[in-house]
């Protein structure tokens, strides 16, 4: 199942990243707290509840910005602010208050600190997706290599025979070994295109463009691509009346609904027909791909998206593990990104 937001909340997206994000977090903030002991000044004349109200202001700004920039600055700005808006005698700054030295410490530190804190968090966050991705590119290459081995051997064994044998084979049985062959090298062509879209959004510098796109074309193609296999299936659509204009990355998205088609084909049984439903649910499309197969066994869940399935016998059971593709295993990582 897909889902795609719709183009509306795509364009609030755009329009707040077209401001600087720490900036208007620190006014944002620093306003809200100015505005707070504003209106608690009038019902209280104690002023204790001021530097807490500051602080936390400071540490909101530290943690939701980027580096140290924000959090020391929301620091000083709020001792200065303190001293001369909501510190007796107001509207005027007198450093030689009571405590002074030891509040505008105090914000310093939590600003320092929780921009510390922060950017490890970042860093950490950075460096498990790093290490999820080299992971997951570790994985392709070992279902690369089981993909290959075996349709080159049966393509290379293909042609060989009807080279080496050609006048002991019939008509017949040539056409069936280059059949083989044939259907082998559009199963490659299937899989490599799978392993150049992973790559192409997996490098460091990678940036993913999402364009608003027809759902209803995309999925057009999807299926016309799917319709080419010489197994292909009956496919029913179906979509919203009215017309869904969707941000995203229409290659990206073809591949994963032509991975899902084609495993449904490959390892659903006995499919006679696929349905690809698409409804709009509040801010989101949610397009699902079912068929009519044998439905894929519990114990196959758990490690459904791996690199490594236990096999599937006869009689609908499970045994010991054999290594996939990277077909279903690459459709998620496609959509994540």
């Amino acid at each position: 199942m897909i889902k795609f937001p719709y183009r509306r909340k795509t364009e609030r997206k755009l329009y707040l990243r077209s401001y600087p994000k720490g900036w208007l977090i620190f006014v944002l903030t620093l306003g809200a707290a100015s505005l707070i002991c504003a209106l608690l000044q009038r019902i209280t004349s104690s002023d204790v509840h001021v530097p807490m109200i500051f602080v936390l202001a400071v540490l909101i700004v530290s943690l939701s910005t980027d580096g140290y920039f924000y959090g020391l600055l929301a620091a000083i700005v709020s001792v200065i602010g303190v001293n001369y808006a909501f510190t007796y005698p107001y509207m005027k700054l007198d450093f030689s208050v009571y405590g002074y030295p030891l509040t505008f410490m105090t914000m310093l530190a939590v600003g320092f600190a929780c921009s510390t804190l922060a950017s490890h968090l970042r860093m950490q966050e950075q460096l498990r997706l790093e290490t999820e991705r080299e992971h997951m590119r570790a994985n392709l290459l070992r279902a690369l290599s089981h993909d290959l081995r075996t349709p080159l051997t049966s393509i290379s064994g293909s042609i060989t025979t009807v080279l080496d044998a050609d006048e002991a084979l019939s008509p017949d049985m040539k056409r069936e070994l280059l059949a083989g062959a044939k259907r082998d090298a559009e199963w490659l062509c299937r899989m490599v295109e799978n392993l150049l879209s992973v790559t192409r959004i997996s490098g460091e510098n990678s940036s993913l463009i999402k364009n608003d796109e027809l759902l209803e074309e995309v999925l057009s193609e999807a299926v016309q691509r799917f319709r080419k296999r010489p197994d292909a299936v009956p496919v029913s659509v179906s979509v919203p009346e009215q017309a869904q204009l969707l941000p995203m990355d229409a290659m990206l998205i073809e591949q994963v609904l032509m991975n899902l088609m084609d495993n449904a084909v490959t390892h659903g049984g006995s499919v006679t027909q696929i349905w690809i439903d698409a409804t709009a649910e509040n801010d989101y499309v949610t397009v699902s791909v079912r068929d009519n197969g044998d439905g894929i066994p519990k114990a196959l869940l758990p490690s459904l998206f791996s690199f490594r399935w236990p096999r599937r016998t006869h009689d609908g059971t499970c045994c010991q593990s054999a290594a996939g593709g990277c077909g279903i295993s690459a459709a998620p990582f496609l959509y994540s990104f």
